[in-house]
C-alpha cells in the first residue's frame, strides 16, 4: 500500500485547513465537552483524506482475451447503447460507480495504443444517475489492441469529484492494468465494449480495478 502522487498535492493543504480549524475550536471551545467531539471528528477527517489517496499493491489480471475493470466500485449499468462521441455505433456500456471510499486510481482495461483522448467540460450531477454519462465533465480514452479492437473508457466527474486527471496522451502505448488516470474523490467510469463480447459480471457486483474481468473475447 502506498499513497498516490495526487495525494501529495492535496493532503498537506487538507491538513493545514484542519489544523487552522482545530486552533479556532481550541480557542473557543476548549472548556466544553463538544471540544473533544470536534477534535475526534477532525482526526477522522484527516485519516479519511489519507485513505482516499491509497494505492493498493496489486498485480493486474493480464490476459489479451479479457477486458478488465478500470476502477474499483459498483457495477451500476450493463446495457446496449449507441455510443455517439467516438464509435458512433452500438456498443455495450458497463458503468462503475466509485464512492469516496473506493480506490480512485484508473487502470487500462486492455493493452495497446491510445488513439483518442478527449476532455469535455460539463456539469457535476451525481455520478450514479444516467445523465451524468453525457452531461457531466468527462474524459474519454480509447485503447486500440494489437488486433485493432478498440475499447473506450470514459472518466466522469460527479457531485463531489471535481477533478479528472488523465496521464496518457494520444499515441502512447500502455500495458493492460497500467495506470492511465485518477479521479478525485470518487465518481464513475463508463466502459464501452463490442457487442460480441461475453459479459462476465452482473449489476450491483463489486469491481476491483485491474482484477475484475468485465468481459472476455472468448
Amino acid at each position: 500500500m502506498k499513497l498516490h502522487k495526487e495525494g501529495f498535492k492535496i493532503i498537506p493543504v487538507a491538513f493545514l485547513v484542519l489544523a487552522a480549524i482545530d486552533i479556532v475550536i481550541y480557542l473557543l471551545l476548549k472548556n466544553f465537552l463538544i471540544f473533544y467531539f470536534l477534535m475526534a471528528v477532525s482526526l477522522v477527517l484527516a485519516l479519511l483524506v489519507v485513505y482516499f489517496f491509497r494505492v493498493p499493491n496489486r498485480k493486474a489480471n493480464v490476459n489479451e482475451n479479457y477486458i478488465l475493470a478500470p476502477a474499483d466500485g459498483k457495477i451500476v449499468v450493463i446495457e446496449p447503447v449507441f455510443e455517439k462521441e467516438y464509435f458512433k455505433d452500438e456498443r455495450i456500456q458497463i458503468s462503475i460507480f466509485m464512492s469516496p471510499l473506493n480506490v480512485h486510481q484508473n487502470l487500462a482495461p486492455v493493452g495497446g495504443e491510445i488513439v483518442y483522448v478527449n476532455h469535455i467540460p460539463g456539469h457535476f450531477h451525481c455520478a450514479f444517475v444516467a445523465k451524468s454519462s453525457e452531461e457531466n465533465e468527462r474524459c474519454s480514452t480509447v485503447f486500440r489492441m494489437k488486433n485493432n479492437t478498440e475499447i473506450l473508457s470514459r472518466q466522469i466527474a460527479g457531485a463531489v469529484a471535481r477533478r479528472i486527471v488523465t496521464y496518457k496522451k494520444q499515441g502512447n502505448i500502455i500495458e493492460q492494468g497500467q495506470e492511465y488516470g485518477f479521479i478525485r474523490f470518487g465518481s464513475r467510469v463508463d466502459v464501452f465494449v463490442p457487442k460480441n463480447v461475453k459479459i462476465n459480471l452482473k449489476l450491483n457486483q463489486k469491481s476491483i480495478g485491474g482484477k475484475t474481468i468485465l468481459a472476455s473475447f472468448s
